[in-house]
């Protein structure tokens, strides 16, 4: 592979790893304008899994913060490990209410597949510290 052929390649996964980072930011930024908004249906769903509706305008937040550090390369990293905790605790939550596993259960662990393979694309230095040979 030539020095261009690299870079071409980097830049290919660069862009695609922005892009969806993109999406999973959004599709969080949509769940927290939902939780801090405290709709009917986020208050419901949250009373059915067991929670006290008071942890969602706080979950909210946390949501967002997590999501903005992200959303940003500098602190992307860092970011990724609060989403990964935040996604964790959903896949606890439905595993003990007995939900559905493929469709709900292991939705969480499909979202944190999409963010770090996203970031994984994004960023040299973590490639550099789980490189994936051939």
């Amino acid at each position: 592979m030539t020095r261009s052929d690299a870079a071409a390649t980097r830049n290919w996964m660069r862009w695609t790893g922005y892009g969806v980072t993109g999406l999973v930011s959004l599709f969080m930024m949509m769940d927290v304008a939902m939780k801090l908004a405290q709709l009917p249906v986020v208050l419901e769903t949250t009373a059915q899994l067991g929670w006290p509706t008071a942890t969602v305008v706080p979950l909210g937040l946390v949501l967002l913060i997590s999501t903005a550090l992200y959303a940003m390369p500098r602190t992307s990293i860092l970011g990724a490990i609060l989403l990964t905790a935040y996604l964790g605790g959903a896949v606890a939550t439905h595993m003990r209410i007995g939900s559905p596993l493929f469709s709900h259960t292991l939705f969480g662990v499909y979202v944190g597949i999409a963010l770090w393979g996203a970031l994984y694309l994004r960023s040299d230095r973590l490639r550099s510290l789980i490189p994936i040979s051939r």
